[in-house]
């Protein structure tokens, strides 16, 4: 079964996340770069002088035990960069063409 990873983070921390996906054999990805939000954790990121930084989403279409194992390892970065705003989520792919 497919699931599709969403993970939001900091842009700060991309390198960080592009080892995860190594470590994790995951080599297909979507990212958007760039985008703005606010965290509960880390603020409000919107790359202005008031509001500075930005974030990344990224994507990852994948079996089920691969998404465990990216969140796994989302979830011990997000314990090591609390501050930094990183967000991993597993949602339901229903279909792929």
């Amino acid at each position: 079964m497919l699931k599709m990873v969403m993970i939001v983070y900091n842009e700060a921390l991309d390198l960080e996340i592009m080892e995860i996906l190594e470590f994790c054999q995951a080599r297909n990805y979507t990212k958007h770069m760039g985008v703005y939000g606010r965290g509960g954790s880390s603020g409000t990121h919107l790359g202005n002088d008031i509001w500075p930084g930005k974030n990344n989403i990224l994507y990852v279409a994948c079996p089920q035990d691969q998404a465990r194992m990216i969140l796994s390892q989302v979830k011990k970065l997000r314990e090591k960069f609390s501050r930094e705003g990183i967000k991993g989520f597993i949602l339901p792919l229903e279909e792929t063409t």
